[in-house]
């Protein structure tokens, strides 16, 4: 539980490179990523995906971070090695579990990783909207329209569920109401 809770300590790294003024921890990110997951209606009808499974891959996908960091693209470490740390990170924090928990710890990382299942897409879609969500509310609080548009930049054409794009449209609304 102490190394889980380093999460609440570790800053989102992309909002220290752009200093924003009090970025949101890892845990932060995870914690309203497990609220998304509970929003859309009709997940369990209708659809394969499980919104329960969501919940657990929004609250394990970056539980490693709690050791290695959160690492970015800007920091010089490839998909690869940071994939491998990851990994070794989340073996070892599933040691210390139990076997149970330790092995649902681990499978769960690893299939967010893998990006195979609907679940997992949509918690990828969820970190990605979160991560703009949370653009747009530091351009507000600070009063600097337009100023982390490289994060709605890079997720531009990556959402792939329906009820993530619709908020992505209304946030976009939102976020152009907010410019003028």
């Amino acid at each position: 539980m102490s190394l889980v809770g380093k999460l609440k300590s570790t800053k989102r790294t992309g909002w220290v490179y752009r200093g924003v003024k009090s970025p949101e921890s890892v845990s932060d990110h995870m914690y309203r990523m497990a609220i998304m997951s509970f929003l859309p209606t009709g997940l369990d009808e209708g659809t394969n995906i499980n919104r329960d499974h969501c919940i657990k891959l929004a609250l394990i996908h970056d539980m490693a971070e709690c050791i290695v960091g959160d690492i970015t693209p800007f920091d010089g470490v490839s998909k690869e090695e940071k994939h491998k740390r990851e990994k070794q990170t989340m073996e070892y924090l599933s040691s210390l579990v139990g076997e149970e928990v330790g092995k649902e710890f681990l499978l769960l990382w690893q299939e967010y990783e893998a990006q195979e299942t609907e679940e997992a897409k949509f918690v990828k879609d969820l970190d990605r909207f979160e991560m703009i969500l949370q653009a747009h509310e530091y351009e507000d609080g600070e009063g600097k329209p337009g100023w982390l548009q490289e994060f709605f930049d890079c997720t531009k054409d990556k959402f792939h569920h329906s009820i993530v794009k619709e908020w992505v449209q209304e946030l976009n609304k939102l976020r152009s109401q907010s410019k003028e």
